[in-house]
């Protein structure tokens, strides 16, 4: 019998492990009268993702017509799969992490990758692995306090092995996208 799909949903999921980007694929043919957030769902573990949306529609290299998503998972959730690492060169997961870096920029999209409560250093950890450039740790946190997109919570992290003072905690003030800055950008430093 031969294969009557006509149309791919792929799933590009992201998250920061190890201060590098990672990226895990899946893809899987849309059945007749299946919405296309159904067969996302048949590709990946949604409930998973702190965060998804679509990211284009394009005809793969194979000449399948693909709805690609984006999807995003916090540190602190763990699901299963092959990652890889995000530099390998495939165009999907290329225009994924180029929407991610993009939308840093200018929403609170990092709420997507970082766990409930984190400190500013551990932030930057994940903006640096997602942006693929060195942020400021002490601009990055005026930056999102002055949006308006993070919040101190009670309580502190302890130093870690170079000393210090403890840690102030923060959480992101929304966990549903928002427009902080349309005209922001956290480009790297000439």
């Amino acid at each position: 019998m031969t294969d009557s799909t006509w149309h791919t949903v792929v799933g590009v999921v992201l998250r920061v492990r190890g201060q590098r980007l990672e990226s895990l694929t899946s893809r899987v043919g849309l059945r007749r009268g299946e919405s296309l957030e159904l067969a996302l769902a048949h590709a990946v573990d949604v409930d998973a993702l702190a965060h998804h949306e679509q990211l284009e529609t394009r005809v793969l290299t194979d000449g399948t017509l693909a709805t690609v998503y984006l999807g995003l998972v916090p540190t602190d959730r763990e699901p299963a799969g092959a990652w890889t690492p995000v530099d390998r060169g495939d165009e999907l997961v290329a225009a994924a992490a180029a929407r991610l870096r993009a939308k840093l920029s200018y929403t609170n999209i990092g709420f997507a990758l970082a766990p409930a409560t984190f400190t500013v250093s551990e932030l930057r950890e994940i903006y640096v692995a997602a942006l693929g450039h060195d942020v400021s740790p002490t601009n990055l946190q005026r930056v999102l306090v002055r949006r308006g997109v993070l919040e101190r919570v009670e309580g502190t992290r302890a130093p870690g092995r170079a000393g210090g003072r403890p840690a102030a905690l923060f959480r992101f003030a929304s966990t549903q996208l928002e427009v902080t800055d349309q005209f922001a950008v956290l480009a790297p430093r000439r």
